[in-house]
C-alpha cells in the first residue's frame, strides 16, 4: 500500500520536475517475471525506474543502506533488500530469485555503483546469473539528460533480453561475465538514442 501511495506522489513530481521523455515502455511486460536494468548515475534512478512501470519493483540495494536509522526501514517497506556488494550474497540471490519465482519484477542496476561521470562502469555477473537460474527476461533501459528540476531527463526502455547458458565448454564465470557485458551493451546503446 504505502509504494502504491509513495508512486502516486513519485509520478507526479518526475513528471513535474524531469520533463521526462520515456520510449519503448511497452516493452515492460505486464505480466510474469523481468528484471529491470539501468545504468545509475543517481539515487533519483530508483525513482525514475519505479515511475515507468505499473508493476511494483522490488530493488536490490547496497546493504549500507538499510543500516541507515528510519530510511533502511522505509526502503525495507517499500520492497527492497539489502545485498552485500563484491561478494556472491547468497541470501540476496535467494531473495531476488524468489522475487522472480513469483512473478515479480526486480530492479537491478548492473554497475553494482553509480557512476560520479556518467560513463558505464563494468558490470557485475549477478545480473546474468539471476537472468539464467529464473529464465526471466532482462529489460534494459538507459537514463540519459538532465537530473536537475525543470531539466529534460530521457528514458529508452529496449526489448527484453533472454540470457542463456553457452553450451559451448567455458568457464561459468566467464559465460556471466559476457552475458552481463551483453546488457550492459544495450543500455550503452539505449543511452545514445
Amino acid at each position: 500500500m504505502l509504494y502504491k501511495v509513495l508512486r502516486i506522489f513519485a509520478v507526479l513530481i518526475f513528471s513535474v520536475l524531469f520533463r521526462p521523455d520515456v520510449r519503448g515502455r511497452e516493452n515492460i511486460p505486464k505480466t510474469g517475471p523481468f528484471i529491470l536494468c539501468a545504468n545509475h548515475r543517481s539515487w533519483w534512478d530508483v525513482v525514475f525506474l519505479a515511475c515507468i512501470t505499473n508493476r511494483p519493483l522490488v530493488f536490490m540495494g547496497k546493504a549500507e543502506l538499510f543500516e541507515i536509522p528510519l530510511f533502511g526501514s522505509l526502503i525495507r517497506m517499500l520492497h527492497a533488500f539489502p545485498v552485500k556488494r563484491n561478494t556472491a550474497d547468497r541470501a540476496a540471490i535467494r531473495k531476488a530469485l524468489s522475487v522472480l519465482a513469483e512473478g515479480g519484477a526486480l530492479g537491478i542496476f548492473p554497475e553494482g555503483t553509480r557512476s560520479r561521470d556518467g560513463n558505464l562502469l563494468p558490470p557485475e555477473p549477478g545480473v546474468a546469473l539471476l537472468a539464467m537460474k529464473s529464465k526471466a527476461p532482462v529489460i534494459p533501459v538507459g537514463i540519459n539528460g538532465c537530473y536537475s528540476p525543470f531539466g529534460k531527463l530521457r528514458l529508452r526502455v529496449g526489448k527484453p533480453l533472454i540470457l542463456e547458458e553457452s553450451r559451448e565448454k567455458k568457464a561459468r564465470s566467464r559465460q556471466l561475465e559476457e552475458a552481463a557485458a551483453e546488457v550492459m551493451k544495450e543500455i550503452g546503446k539505449l543511452l545514445s538514442d
